[in-house]
């Protein structure tokens, strides 16, 4: 695929990943790297979502799952903005997750409007008919667009009155978390552990780091299956995601690769040896930067026995150990999933942005 004129000035490169970061022919991604922290820092205000360009090459990488496509945007030459479509390969998907990222300084230039057929294009060529996209908006207080799911809102700013021009609804909104670490929180959260382990009789806590030994991955393995059909997915297509062992390892390998350190904790029902619960705990190579808090899922039929608070205070707790120097948490989720955010609040998290999740059906 050969560059295209967007605009007077502005063209669109598809970008070839090198194989390594640090390889010589890196120039165009290690640009693309750094203008994805910038646009985020802008957007956010916030930076705990830089990632190295070692960090985010196995991201964009096309793999079993998906296929990845990328893009550059330059304008006068200079990059200032990309574009990426993923793929999914799930069995039945009509669906293209798919991300154009301009800086700042050049919207309203229509660049944006002009990437868009592009994006199209791939979904069609995969035979795709849904475009969704997570996008997290910076405070504002004047209009507002709801969710249809009745929960949270977001800005009528320039995002969101891009994605609405070029078709895009408002389907769920997901609240930022975060959590400040100080030694109240630690007495809290071992207050908060005790209790959870009186409630959940019948359940004991595993815990493990990546990579998950043998005798867990088949059982972590269906616990991340089931996150794309437990977890609050309002008006959104959620694809049935098949985990398996294998898909299990190469994610790990990915984490490796980045030089993530991941923490898993999980709920065991003791009578049956099921996993029934999880969360997860990340970090880069900088053990002072903030962590992430990712997946984090309670099985429909094990519900009502307290396992969401016993998962993440456990996690909390031994975090705290291998982790003295990360003093802060965030962590994503829907603005209907009240029983998750109302442990996060229990736990002391506070919400500080909402990303909207935007989806357009193609014609």
């Amino acid at each position: 695929m050969n560059s295209v004129v967007l605009t007077a000035d502005a063209t669109l490169h598809p970008l070839t990943l090198p194989e390594r970061a640090d390889a010589a022919d890196a120039g165009e991604f290690h640009e693309l790297a750094r203008v994805r922290n910038a646009v985020y820092r802008e957007l956010t205000g916030r930076d705990e979502q830089d990632l190295s360009p070692a960090e985010l090459l196995p991201l964009l990488r096309s793999r079993a799952e998906r296929t990845t496509v990328v893009w550059t945007v330059r304008r006068a030459g200079e990059v200032v903005g990309r574009a990426v479509v993923d793929v999914p390969h799930e069995a039945g998907s009509r669906v293209v997750i798919a991300t154009i990222e301009l800086l700042p300084r050049v919207w309203g230039q229509g660049i944006g409007t002009a990437v868009l057929p592009h994006v199209e294009a791939v979904a069609r060529m995969h035979g795709r008919s849904v475009i969704q996209n997570w996008t997290e908006q910076q405070a504002s207080d004047g209009p507002r667009i709801d969710a249809p799911t009745g929960f949270g809102s977001v800005p009528r700013d320039h995002v969101a009155r891009f994605l609405e021009r070029q078709g895009f609804g408002l389907e769920q909104v997901y609240r930022v978390s975060h959590l400040d670490i100080s030694a109240e929180i630690d007495a809290h959260v071992q207050t908060l552990c005790a209790q959870a382990r009186a409630a959940a009789t019948g359940y004991r806590v595993v815990h493990w780091l990546s990579p998950t030994p043998a005798e867990r991955i088949d059982g972590y393995a269906w616990l991340k299956s089931r996150m794309s059909t437990d977890a609050p997915s309002a008006g959104l297509d959620a694809d049935e995601e098949k985990w398996d062992a294998r898909r299990v390892t190469e994610m790990e390998e990915r984490l490796a690769e980045r030089g993530q350190t991941q923490l898993v904790v999980a709920a065991e029902h003791i009578a049956t040896g099921e996993l029934s619960a999880f969360t997860e705990l990340g970090i880069g190579s900088d053990h002072s930067a903030t962590t992430h808090q990712n997946d984090t899922l309670v099985l429909k039929e094990h519900r009502g026995n307290r396992l969401g608070m016993l998962v993440k205070c456990e996690a909390l707790r031994l975090w705290r150990e291998l982790m003295p120097d990360s003093l802060h948490i965030v962590t994503y989720n829907a603005e209907e999933n009240r029983p998750m955010l109302s442990i996060n609040e229990a736990i002391g998290f506070r919400a500080i942005a909402y990303e909207g999740a935007w989806k357009k059906e193609l014609t």
